[in-house]
């Protein structure tokens, strides 16, 4: 019996001493860091949202405020299992960082605050280098300087935005104004009505709210909806593949019907783009937007028609002396073959709609900057997406960003609907959180 009693005796001391062995060891023993990623000096993309620290045991963050980033607050903290992800928001490029986990900033599941500091130092990469210049031979003193201003700001300040109402206004820029005190800096103007113009109710010889916008600080943007005859000889007109049987690739051929049309058209709206050459007013210029969407006649037939129209187009501004023009390229998603190449384009834009996700608007810029890392990258239309600073935390660092329009809110400035807050694609609580962003850029930060 007491040798029964002397082995329980035992083995309980025994089991008692380990446990206060354990014990004293979790007490003393720090927490060990075992890994980080990125790992420790290594280069990333400004796009990094966060970076991870993973220990030896379970931990818990025990004050935020003890984590920074070059010294500042994180945007956020916290733990999982062994892991201690920290999130950073914006990144610049080519700048040096550490994220600093200051003592009693974890715990772990005893309520053991970490005694030692731990960091972890990493830098971005280098901004790419936009190279090249203007594609437009012996290019205007003034769009040089536009081009300029886009190259020194890409990545770091972000150009609002607004579209015509249809045609030759600046309507949604003065609902933007009347909702939040100031214009975006951009407005984008459409020649949709070519095919109209001169008329008592469109002329686009008339120049002035250009003129004014521009010398107001604003940037100019133009576009063209190309309307073409829905059948030969026909009065009525179109851009939509489904409504017109013009075929561009006959339109590119020499000698055609189809070719006549482009031909006169082209000389039509390169006549009066000159006007504003003559005003020094240099123009962002979208043509064949969307091609591979195939919605447009101009890429109805594939890719080799769209991409000899561009180019038919491109020589014969040349010709005409327009050298006031910026080129941007639509790109639409799996539209590889359709780049008319850069010796054509200055600028790539994409048109996104209904993308309410700050982490999907990175994933379409992060695609087209990876395909083009030469070249400015915009958001050249867009509506019903993520916030521009949401956007812009998440690595989205687009040139511009421009909203279409809604046409019964804004089509009468002295409507009741124009005073409404709403919008069908970007509200007034939309524009307010934009401008309240400092890398948001207006009109009035351009003068």
């Amino acid at each position: 019996m007491k040798r029964i009693l002397w082995f329980v005796v035992f083995c309980t001391g025994m089991f008692f001493a380990a446990c206060s062995s354990a014990n004293d060891n979790s007490s003393k023993d720090d927490f060990q860091l075992l890994s980080t990623v990125p790992a420790n000096n290594e280069t990333v993309s400004p796009a990094t949202g966060s970076v991870s620290f993973t220990f030896d045991r379970g931990i818990y963050v025990a004050d935020k405020s003890k984590i920074t980033l070059n010294g500042s607050g994180v945007t956020d903290a916290s733990a999982y299992g062994t892991i201690l992800t920290v999130k950073l928001g914006t990144l610049d490029y080519g700048t040096n960082y550490t994220v600093m986990i200051d003592k009693g900033a974890i715990k772990d599941g005893s309520n053991n605050l970490n005694k030692e500091s731990f960091s972890l130092n990493f830098s971005t990469e280098k901004r790419p280098e936009i190279t090249g210049n203007l594609v437009t031979p012996n290019p205007s003193p003034e769009v040089v300087k536009l081009y300029s201003f886009l190259k020194a700001n890409y990545g770091r300040k972000i150009i609002s935005g607004t579209m015509a109402n249809v045609a030759w206004n600046i309507n949604e820029a003065e609902w933007v104004y009347q909702h939040t005190g100031k214009y975006p800096a951009f407005n984008g103007f459409d020649y949709i009505f070519l095919y109209a113009s001169p008329a008592n109710w469109i002329d686009y010889g008339k120049t002035k709210v250009v003129e004014d916008w521009w010398n107001a600080g604003g940037i100019v943007g133009c576009m063209w909806h190309w309307n073409v005859p829905k059948t030969a000889g026909s009065s009525d007109y179109s851009f939509y593949t489904t409504d017109t049987s013009f075929d561009i690739s006959k339109a590119v051929q020499e000698g055609t019907p189809e070719n006549t049309i482009i031909k006169a058209d082209l000389e039509k709206i390169s006549n009066y783009l000159l006007l504003l050459k003559q005003k020094n007013i240099p123009v962002i210029w979208r043509p064949l937007h969307e091609a591979a969407g195939k919605w447009f006649w101009w890429g109805a037939k594939g890719p080799q028609p769209f991409k000899d129209l561009w180019k038919i187009m491109f020589n014969y501004f040349n010709s005409k002396g327009l050298n006031n023009l910026i080129w941007v390229y639509t790109s639409e998603p799996n539209d590889t073959d359709w780049y008319p190449g850069d010796a054509y384009v200055d600028i790539i834009g994409r048109d996104i709609y209904n993308q309410p996700s700050a982490a999907g608007m990175f994933l379409e810029y992060k695609t087209l900057q990876q395909r083009f890392p030469n070249k400015i990258i915009t958001l050249s239309e867009c509506g019903n997406v993520a916030g521009i600073g949401d956007q812009l935390n998440a690595g989205a660092n687009w040139s511009w960003f421009m909203t279409w329009y809604d046409y019964n809110r804004t089509v009468d400035p002295n409507s009741a609907a124009f005073q409404s807050e709403n919008h069908q694609y970007g509200n007034a609580t939309f524009w307010r959180n934009a401008f309240a962003n400092d890398k948001v850029l207006t009109r009035g930060d351009l003068k």
